[in-house]
């Protein structure tokens, strides 16, 4: 298959079954929406494993923000990077894997009971240390990235944009554009795949399993008269207009499910939203919990699938044209006006969660532990994360 065999990284020690595990640990730690996902991704295949450079990492951040969600798109671009058609497929498939059977649980429970798990304290407390490792994710791209004021000037700029929040494809494009007029005066006239990567050593490693694999087989009372190629058609045109995000999602979804097709109450809808924060990855599994309201287990995974087949096969695409035209002057020029523009939006969004998440001074002095241990004692994020989990749960958080 295409591109098997194309050249890896310096350092890439990563087997396809690797390349699975990877991925697996970070869908099943990924908690904190995409942002917050992309820096466990820049920390565990950027610095620790160094699988992929930095700069072709922040152009599948930015190539990602087109359509669907660009947490599972920059899976699939990575996967693709190192292993082609098959590999982009692998990892994003593993990536999603914890949060889809984490919410398909959560389904049944909910359901079949009415009721959703007593799971809040433990998210509200991961807030601290999510934008904790958002901002070290900035502070590493960052630092090997700005090589020029220009650049630092726009990601002050795409930093400004993402706090009036503004749709990040505008931003990343108008950004590209900057760099197109400006060419070497933003990356002083390097190739932008020749940024040195760090060494760093060996984190210690924990997974935080879902602990939710095995529930009773139901099926629940289904909308009437919805078959499933319905229900794919439904949420495949859903997935053609799927930009901006998972948050921009939720307004398209409850237009068309709850107000124009009645497949979920007002209440179940509301519901549905708390519970795909609950899981790990994108806020977009809420497509999955809806799909499992109308045609059981087997309608969650068609509804998923639809979804996310246009960004999928719109990743592929670029993924493959990158791989073709990374090496052209133009190409490179555009990139390396988009490299700080997604730098720029990654910080807007670690203030924004940070104007909604620390609400006492106790979160404000764990962010400020969390951010010191992650970038000057590089502890791994999975232990942090564990740690604010319990904290939540034991009421000391937020």
């Amino acid at each position: 298959m295409k591109g098997l065999n194309q050249p890896k990284p310096e350092g890439q020690q990563l087997s396809l079954p690797g390349l699975a595990l990877a991925f697996l640990k970070i869908g099943t730690i990924g908690f904190g929406g995409g942002m917050a996902i992309i820096a466990l991704m820049e920390h565990e295949l950027v610095r620790k494993r160094r699988v992929i450079e930095p700069d072709e990492f922040l152009h599948g951040v930015g190539l990602g923000q087109i359509l669907g969600p660009f947490a599972v798109n920059t899976a699939l671009f990575i996967g693709y990077r190192l292993y082609g058609t098959l590999g982009g497929l692998i990892a994003a498939g593993a990536f999603m894997a914890p949060s889809l059977v984490l919410v398909l649980f959560l389904s049944w429970l909910y359901f079949s009971y009415h009721a959703i798990p007593a799971l809040q304290g433990a998210v509200a407390g991961l807030g601290p240390v999510v934008i904790a490792l958002i901002l070290s994710a900035a502070w590493s791209m960052g630092r090997k990235a700005f090589r020029s004021w220009i650049a630092v000037l726009l990601c002050a700029a795409a930093t400004i944009a993402g706090l009036y929040k503004v749709n990040p494809v505008y931003v990343l494009v108008v950004a590209g554009f900057l760099g197109l007029t400006l060419g070497t005066r933003i990356g002083g006239g390097d190739r932008l795949a020749s940024v040195p990567v760090e060494h760093e050593a060996d984190n210690v490693q924990k997974d935080l399993g879902t602990g939710a694999f095995l529930w009773p087989v139901s099926f629940p009372m289904t909308a009437a008269g919805v078959s499933l190629t319905k229900l794919f058609a439904t949420f495949l045109t859903i997935g053609l207009v799927f930009f901006g995000g998972g948050f921009v999602l939720i307004p398209v979804l409850h237009q068309t499910l709850v107000e124009k097709l009645g497949w979920l109450s007002p209440q179940e809808f509301i519901d549905g939203v708390a519970i795909s924060n609950l899981t790990p990855g994108p806020i977009s599994v809420l497509a999955t919990f809806a799909g499992y309201r109308v045609r059981g287990i087997v309608g969650a995974l068609v509804a998923t699938g639809a979804l996310y087949l246009p960004a999928v096969v719109l990743m592929l695409v670029l993924s493959h044209q990158y791989e073709r035209l990374k090496d052209r002057r133009e190409t490179q020029a555009f990139l390396a006006g988009v490299v700080p523009a997604v730098i720029g939006l990654v910080l807007s969004t670690a203030i924004l969660l940070a104007s909604g998440t620390l609400h006492s001074w106790r979160a404000f002095v764990f962010a400020g532990l969390a951010l010191l241990v992650l970038i000057r004692w590089k502890v791994h994020p999975a232990f942090v994360l564990a740690v604010s989990a319990v904290a939540g749960s034991a009421a000391i958080l937020p």
